[in-house]
């Protein structure tokens, strides 16, 4: 085959899943099929833990042993990946299963005080919760929100039952403040929360499943775990005395809270004997900031806001016993926005026609019903950066007077070797399937809460 032809070949396959993916699109939003018991949904989320910060995938100084079990127990996906390499957007791609450009919401807020009036995810799109209320899920969220202040926005007016947690991007571990710069809310209540904020959402998550384990429901918890600041309490931070780095041991004690958490989470489905219905996802929201917080990132290249690897490829995995392959390890990229239609999948519930998801039903490919790749090609865009990754090639630009540069990920996953020179045509394929993707895309609704404020719009931790 012709280098011309080969570039034909990924302009074409890559252009056949650059429409949005309406995953198992049918008419109807009700499900079929009510005589069969539908599964518990489980969605943990961790906040900037790096691809590095988890014993199976290589940490050496943290114990994590629940995480590493829960991998073990499931599939881990070592080309797991979110759609922004920060927190905000990643959250409204998550709960929308589209990207969350189509939408404009590209950037971070900010604080409330700096946010946009603008700043929310928009009420035309539909949320996990809002599509599955109907099916007769009983659905609750515990943690941090970061999709909108604003009364109509919040998790209670987006599809959530039960809601403990806050609305913010950032919140104290240990009541300092007394909650006033971004209070700890029951629904639309404020109240005052004295445990450490991981342990409170903990048992906030325990205690929803103690009450709905005998009927169907649908549990959101995106801990603020392991986002600055850097806080821990001395029964973790014990656990970690062979660190001498005071930095890397209080992020190691807050990633040791995170992983009692996840194991404490387990054993409650186990022993309310519901774990055998329950479909359990796992991920972080984005890579980790190394230099504010010494999260690892290794192998790859990049920190918390970057298009390299390390500020989008992310600790993701999903269990479901007895459905699903344990200790199976899965290469293939797949992303944060295949959770939404894999859920709605294994619910029994039909996304309307017009849903447009872009992330696809993950579960024919975990079970070896499927052997092709899930997707062929997927996108970044975050500001004035970008990235196409088309099989086993990544196309990336690092910022507004950068280069594109060109990257093998199957021969060199830490982004070393710039191919751009050597592969002119491949760079002008995978750049003209970039921008017919991005042509699909809104405008940013707001601006990053950072270029707000007079800062940088990245963070340098390079």
């Amino acid at each position: 085959m012709t280098t011309a032809d080969r570039a034909s070949t990924i302009w074409l396959t890559a252009l056949s899943v650059v429409m949005p993916v309406a995953a198992t699109q049918a008419a109807q939003a009700e499900p079929a099929g009510k005589a069969v018991k539908r599964p518990n949904i489980v969605l943990i989320v961790s906040d900037d833990q790096g691809y590095n910060d988890i014993g199976i995938q290589g940490c050496e100084d943290i114990p994590t042993p629940n995480m590493d079990a829960f991998a073990r127990g499931g599939v881990r996906f070592t080309n797991g990946y979110v759609s922004c390499p920060v927190c905000a957007p990643t959250r409204a791609g998550l709960m929308t299963g589209r990207y969350q450009q189509r939408f404009g919401f590209e950037f971070n807020p900010g604080p409330e005080g700096q946010a946009s009036d603008r700043f929310g995810l928009p009420l035309s799109e539909k949320t996990i919760a809002e599509r599955l209320k109907p099916a007769g899920y009983v659905t609750g969220m515990v943690g941090k929100w970061h999709l909108g202040f604003k009364d109509d926005m919040q998790p209670p007016q987006r599809g959530f039952d039960e809601f403990f947690g806050f609305l913010a991007g950032a919140h104290q571990y240990l009541s300092r403040d007394g909650g006033a710069a971004a209070p700890i809310l029951r629904g639309q209540e404020q109240v005052d929360e004295k445990e450490y904020l991981t342990d409170a959402f903990k048992r906030e998550a325990l205690a929803f499943i103690d009450r709905h384990k005998n009927e169907t429901f649908f549990l959101y918890v995106p801990f603020n775990a392991v986002h600055a600041p850097l806080q821990a309490t001395d029964k973790y931070l014990k656990r970690l005395d062979g660190i001498s780095d005071e930095t890397r041991r209080i992020h190691a004690a807050m990633v040791s809270a995170l992983d009692d958490a996840v194991g404490e989470i387990m054993t409650k489905l186990r022993d309310s004997g519901v774990e055998e219905n329950t479909l359990v996802f796992y991920l972080s929201d984005n890579g980790g900031p190394t230099r504010q917080t010494t999260s690892s990132n290794k192998p790859l290249r990049g920190f918390k806001g970057d298009v390299f690897e390390g500020g989008i490829r992310v600790p993701f995995m999903v269990s479901w016993k007895g459905r699903l392959p344990a200790g199976k390890v899965y290469d293939h990229p797949v992303i944060s926005l295949d959770i939404h239609p894999t859920i709605l999948a294994a619910a029994g519930v039909e996304p309307a026609a017009d849903a447009r998801l872009d992330g696809v039903n993950l579960l024919p490919y975990l079970k070896g019903e499927k052997t092709e790749r899930p997707h062929e090609t997927l996108f970044w865009r975050f500001g004035n950066q970008w990235a196409v990754r088309s099989g086993d090639w990544k196309l990336l630009k690092a910022g507004k007077d950068q280069s594109p540069m060109l990257f093998n990920l199957k021969d060199d996953v830490s982004e070393q070797s710039d191919l751009a020179a050597k592969e002119p045509e491949r760079v002008s394929t995978l750049r003209g399937v970039y921008e017919e993707w991005n042509r699909q895309l809104a405008s940013p609704k707001w601006e990053s809460g950072r270029r707000r404020a007079g800062a940088q719009s990245r963070p340098r931790n390079r």
